[in-house]
């Protein structure tokens, strides 16, 4: 069985969620309740696009890889109730991408204009 290759890069990705991670002596880092969940809708996002097609899996963790690094700059980690709407909005997200009706994923990059 061959392994797809975003696996190998979901260490990286992890660590761009969750930010800087504070170790322990033993250097295994503890995550807390909230990056558990983060990391747990992601994790879900991955299995959930390899029921696709091919193309539309490839599409699907771009645009998830692209939305979570995206948050993971953006979003200030003490801002607890923004990160809890975004975890209740990814979750119903990938409760739509689990039907088997879905075929992909649609992004909309939103830019204000300064006029």
């Amino acid at each position: 069985m061959r392994i797809p290759e975003f696996v190998y890069l979901l260490p990286f990705l992890v660590l761009l969620i969750l930010g800087n991670l504070q170790s322990e002596k033993m250097g295994a880092a503890k995550l807390s309740g909230m990056q558990k969940q983060v990391l747990s809708l992601y994790r879900g996002f991955l299995r959930a696009a390899r029921s696709k097609p091919t193309e539309d899996r490839k599409r699907i963790e771009s645009i998830v890889s692209t939305e979570f690094r995206h948050n993971s700059k953006e979003v200030d980690r003490k801002n607890f109730q923004y990160i809890e709407y975004l975890l209740r909005l990814g979750t119903k997200q990938l409760d739509q991408l689990k039907s088997p009706d879905i075929v992909s994923l649609s992004s909309v990059k939103v830019v204000a204009s300064k006029t």
